[in-house]
C-alpha cells in the first residue's frame, strides 16, 4: 500500500489529534495511529477540531509504545528538525513521498508530542529521519503543520482533484474600453477634476494606465458606466 500510516507519538491535546486528522483527510490520507494519548482515546475534543475528519478518528488505533505501533512497516520516518545523535539517513517530506510510492510495503510518519517532539529512543525505531528546511530562528511546526507538509508531498502522486475552475467572462472589446474612459474624463473634466491644465494629458496617461490594467469584461463595462450616469445624473429620491 503506497498511503502512509500516520503515527502520533504520545500526543497531548484531542484539539491536535482532530487537526492532524483534518490535514491527513485533507490529502486522501485515512489511518491514523496513537501511542499512548496523554488525555487517551476516544478524546471529546477530537472531534470538533476535525471539522468533518470523523472517519479518520473513528478508525483510529491506540497502541501502548511506538515499536507496536511500527510493527507491520516496512519503512518508517521520524519527522524532526533537531539534530539527534542517531545516524541515520536524513529526507525531506518530497523525498520521503517518493520513496514511498516507489517501494513495497508499509510506510509510516511518526510525529513526536507538540512540546517536545519525538525522544532520541522513538527516533532509533526509524529507519530513517524526515527534516524539512526551516527557519534557524524559528523552528517551530505545530503537530497538524507537521502532518500537512508530508500529506501534501505524498497526496502529489495521487492524482486528487483540484478546485472547480470558474469559467470566466471574455474580455471586453477595446472600443468598450475607450469608451468609458472617454466617459469618465468628461465626467471628471466637468467636475474640474483635471488642475492645473498642464498636468492634464499626464493625468490623463495615469488614468488609463491604472483603467486597462485588468482585463475587463463587458458586464464589469456596462456595470461600471452605469454608475457613473448615475453619478452624472443622480435619481431624484
Amino acid at each position: 500500500m503506497s498511503q502512509p500510516v500516520i503515527i502520533l507519538v504520545r500526543p497531548q491535546l484531542g484539539e491536535n489529534i482532530g487537526k492532524a486528522a483534518r490535514a491527513m483527510l485533507n490529502f486522501g490520507l485515512t489511518e491514523m495511529r496513537l501511542v499512548a494519548p496523554r488525555d487517551g482515546w476516544p478524546n471529546p475534543n477530537a472531534g470538533p477540531a476535525a471539522s468533518g475528519a470523523d472517519v479518520v478518528l473513528e478508525r483510529a488505533k491506540v497502541f501502548d509504545t511506538v515499536a507496536d505501533a511500527v510493527a507491520d512497516c516496512a519503512h518508517v520516518y521520524a519527522t524532526t528538525v533537531r539534530k539527534r545523535g542517531v545516524t541515520k539517513p536524513v529526507v525531506t517530506p518530497e523525498e520521503a513521498a517518493r520513496a514511498i510510492h516507489r517501494e513495497a510495503g508499509r510506510s509510516a510518519f511518526l510525529f513526536g508530542p507538540e512540546r517536545s517532539g519525538l525522544e532520541t529512543d522513538d527516533v532509533a525505531v526509524a529507519r530513517t529521519i524526515l527534516t524539512v528546511p526551516i527557519n534557524p530562528e524559528f523552528g517551530s511546526l505545530n503537530l497538524a503543520q507537521a502532518v500537512i507538509l508530508c500529506a501534501y508531498e505524498w497526496s502529489k502522486g495521487q492524482g486528487l482533484a483540484q478546485p472547480p475552475q470558474v469559467e470566466l467572462p471574455d474580455v471586453a472589446p477595446q472600443i468598450e474600453l475607450d469608451g468609458m474612459i472617454g466617459q469618465l474624463e468628461e465626467m471628471l473634466d466637468h467636475a474640474g477634476y483635471f488642475f492645473p491644465p498642464d498636468r492634464t494629458p499626464a493625468t490623463k496617461r495615469t488614468l488609463r494606465t491604472l483603467l486597462t490594467k485588468p482585463g475587463w469584461s463587458s458586464q464589469e463595462i456596462r456595470t461600471l458606466r452605469g454608475v457613473l450616469s448615475t453619478l452624472a445624473r443622480p435619481r431624484e429620491r
